[in-house]
C-alpha cells in the first residue's frame, strides 16, 4: 500500500500486519524512499511488512530500518542462508512458496530453522501475487513446525471457504488483490467487514 488516506482506512480495521511492496516491477512497488506521511498513518499495533523479490540482503536490512518494517516477507529463490541472515538481523521474516501439485513439502525442511512464518501462495509464471487460488488440500501435505498464512487470490466472497479450512499450523490470511479498487488501492469497506467476520470465528 501507498496512499495515507486509504492506508488510515485499512489501519481502522486494526489488521495485524500491513504490506508495502519493495519490488520495483511490481505494479504496488511502494518505492524505496521511506514516505513519513505514510509512515505516519499507521499505528505501532499494525505491524509493517516489507515485500522484497531477490532482493540484496544489504538492501532489504537498510530498507527495513528505514521504513521502520517489523517484518521481511521474501518472495524470490532466496536461500536458508539468506534467510538466516536477515532473522539473525532482529528482523521477522516470513518465506513464501508458490504452491502446486508438484510443490515438494520436504524442500522447507533446510527454512525450518531461518524462518518465522511460511507463506503459502498459488504458483505463477513471475515473482508475487496472480490472483488465482492453488487448491489447498494440497497443504495436507505440510507436517512442519513453522506456522503458516494462507495467500492466493483470496477474496471477499471466500469468507466460508477460508472459515472451514483447518490446519495446525495455520496462522493467518493474508489479503491483497481480490479486495483492491486498483493496483495498491483497497476497497476499504470489504477490507473491515472481512477482518471483522474473520475474527468472529476466533
Amino acid at each position: 500500500m501507498r496512499d495515507p488516506e486509504n492506508i488510515s482506512g485499512v489501519v481502522a480495521a486494526l489488521p495485524d500486519f500491513l504490506g508495502f511492496i519493495f519490488y520495483p516491477k511490481s505494479k504496488r512497488f511502494a518505492g524505496f524512499e521511506p514516505s513519513l506521511e505514510v509512515l505516519g498513518v499507521v499505528p505501532d499495533s499494525v505491524n509493517k511488512v516489507g515485500v522484497f523479490v531477490n532482493e540484496t540482503p544489504e538492501n532489504v536490512l537498510e530498507i527495513c530500518q528505514n521504513w521502520k518494517l517489523d517484518v521481511a516477507q521474501l518472495h524470490g529463490n532466496e536461500s536458508p542462508e539468506y534467510c538466516r541472515q536477515i532473522k539473525d538481523s532482529g528482523i521477522t521474516l516470513f518465506k513464501a512458496f508458490s504452491v502446486d501439485e508438484s510443490f515438494d513439502f520436504t524442500t522447507l525442511k533446510s527454512y525450518s530453522e531461518v524462518c518465522d512464518y511460511f507463506l503459502f501462495d498459488t504458483k505463477g509464471q513471475l515473482p508475487g501475487g496472480t490472483g488465482q487460488k492453488f487448491n489447498w488440500q494440497l497443504l495436507e501435505n505440510y507436517k512442519g513446525d513453522v506456522p503458516f498464512l494462507l495467500s492466493g487470490g483470496i477474496g471477499p466472497d471466500d469468507l466460508k471457504a477460508v472459515r472451514n479450512f483447518q490446519h495446525r499450523q495455520l496462522f493467518g490470511i493474508d489479503i491483497n488483490s481480490g479486495f483492491e479498487i486498483s493496483p495498491a488501492l483497497k476497497d476499504v469497506a470489504k477490507v473491515q467487514k472481512f477482518i471483522n467476520e474473520i475474527r468472529k470465528c476466533k
